[in-house]
């Protein structure tokens, strides 16, 4: 665990900006050997871009997902009761022009309580200005929520196509990480990236993590993880932890899963 002082000024840096980044999670050797393993996943799965709830599945982002250095980063900003909500691997081929829009990730998750919740995003391949690092905008957490507009068709990878327009991003900062990196952002947080211009894939593993008492705020199914601490709320189904070896019950839930989530970012709310 890292220095009382550290922690203590990465909450607060936390806190101030909606953001922090640059925080160590693994060694590079670490991170190519986990992009191994998600480049073999996908050998046999197709695409894992946007796939939610891959760490019920696969053991890697499972593993990632459930670091202790990286839960005592998550306990620092949301408590020690931790839920594991959702995961997915994000990833920018090279040379294409998808992006992400401007734009709030509370906006369409429908959560009782917005301090309640932080995303990782940890690199597993560099995110840099021309790959597309992501982009934030310092402070903006504290406002709530901003109007969106939906159905954006320039490439906006959300899957909404939700974007926030007219807005004032000459104070934004760049989020750039080497592999085994990792930033935190509030769901408030506006945020950003632009496409990949790189020679190389984009990779990050992105985790949703919620205090135990959180709650979803709309009437929908939905599903997390015990991962730190206790839940005695109990306001989600249960996920499980993947097996060792992957069986073929274990890919139907997992897609499932998926499916219920992509169907719960389309309710209203």
């Amino acid at each position: 665990m890292e220095p009382r002082s550290d922690r203590l000024a990465l909450t607060e840096t936390y806190w101030q900006n909606g953001f922090v980044h640059g925080v160590p999670a693994l060694s590079p050797a670490q991170a190519a050997e986990h992009r191994r393993l998600l480049e073999e996943a996908e050998e046999r799965f197709g695409s894992l871009h946007y796939r939610d709830k891959v760490h019920t599945a696969l053991r890697s982002p499972y593993e990632l997902a459930t670091m202790p250095a990286v839960l005592d980063v998550v306990e620092a900003l949301i408590g020690p009761d931790i839920l594991l909500y959702n995961s997915t691997f994000i990833i920018k081929e090279p040379g294409t022009e998808t992006k992400v829009n401007w734009h709030q990730d509370l906006t369409y998750w429908g959560l009782a309580d917005a301090d309640a919740q932080v995303s990782m995003w940890l690199a597993l391949a560099p995110a840099t200005a021309e790959s597309g690092a992501m982009m934030m905008l310092p402070g903006s957490h504290v406002n709530g929520a901003v109007e969106h507009q939906t159905g954006s068709d320039d490439g906006n990878l959300l899957l909404l196509g939700q974007q926030i327009v007219d807005l004032d991003t000459s104070t934004s900062s760049l989020c750039a990480l080497e592999p085994g990196e990792a930033s935190f952002h509030h769901g408030w947080t506006i945020h950003s990236s632009q496409p990949n211009t790189s020679n190389d894939r984009r990779i990050g593993l992105n985790v949703q993590y919620l205090a135990a008492h959180n709650a979803m705020a709309l009437d929908v199914p939905a599903s997390a993880m015990v991962v730190r601490g206790t839940d005695t709320h109990r306001n989600f189904a249960v996920d499980e932890p993947p097996p060792l070896t992957l069986d073929d019950d274990t890919v139907i839930r997992w897609r499932e899963g998926d499916e219920q989530m992509k169907a719960n970012f389309t309710q209203d709310g």
